[in-house]
């Protein structure tokens, strides 16, 4: 059994074939999906998906920081709503992007926080977004005494980086499709460290593994991603499940 730590199912990008793309995935053996969502506007979709699929598709609640705006305020706001409405699995996806856009990186900084905040206050996990700001994440991180469990998603960093998130006892390491890019690197990190530390992810419908780069990605391509690890570690892809899903589950429960 797999965990897809990580996917955008409600993505326009399945607008066309979404229960068909889940179905493969599921006769794949990723018995669970978990979605992160990204603002106001991709609620529904996700929450549709829940209810169509249940305990298979699972939904987080939180704003992404590339949707971190003008209306952060009126986001926050209603993500809030929501955490007070029902039950999620965690706060996601959340965190700092300074890649595409700086402008608005005290704004990103207050939604980070605050969303920390609320996993706090749920005792909810929390899944995070960060790209060009490692140091960002962890100079607000640092300023935790108390810090929730939850996933670095997307980890693409070096070994260092991996280190010093290893070391606040809390997280684990989103591995995705980057682990099968030639060029990446992140195989040489992922050498290095210990299975216990890591989840697994697709991003889809982003960051495609190869072979399938230049596609589409899909949850189903969640194999591709635990065949690599299985090579990089010496392991069989059977181990590599077991100790993926356990560490999935460390996280969020048994949703």
């Amino acid at each position: 059994m797999f965990i897809d730590t990580h996917t955008h199912l409600y993505s326009e990008e399945f607008n066309t074939d979404r229960h068909q793309m889940i179905k493969k995935a599921l006769a794949c053996n990723i018995n669970k999906l978990f979605m992160p969502n990204i603002d106001s506007e991709s609620i529904v979709g996700m929450l549709k998906l829940e209810e169509e699929f249940p305990g298979k598709c699972i939904a987080m609640m939180g704003l992404h920081p590339c949707s971190v705006k003008e209306n952060v305020e009126a986001e926050l706001n209603i993500v809030e709503e929501w955490l007070n409405k029902r039950k999620f699995c965690a706060i996601g996806e959340i965190g700092l992007d300074l890649y595409w856009d700086k402008s608005f990186i005290e704004q990103q900084k207050m939604a980070f926080k605050k969303q920390i905040d609320w996993a706090l206050h749920f005792n909810y996990p929390i899944v995070i977004h960060c790209r060009e700001a490692f140091d960002e994440i962890f100079e607000i991180l640092f300023s935790y005494k108390t810090l929730p469990k939850g996933i670095f998603h997307c980890f693409s960093g070096n070994l260092e980086q991996a280190q010093k998130i290893i070391s606040l006892n809390a997280f684990k390491l989103g591995i995705g499709g980057v682990v099968t890019f030639k060029n990446a690197g992140l195989d040489k990190v992922v050498e290095q460290l210990d299975m216990q530390h890591l989840v697994l992810e697709t991003d889809s419908p982003y960051l495609t593994p190869v072979p399938f780069r230049g596609k589409r990605n899909e949850s189903s391509y969640l194999i591709q991603v635990a065949e690599k690890v299985a090579i990089i570690k010496n392991s069989t892809i059977a181990e590599v499940a077991e100790i993926t899903t356990k560490n999935a589950i460390e996280i969020f429960g048994n949703y």
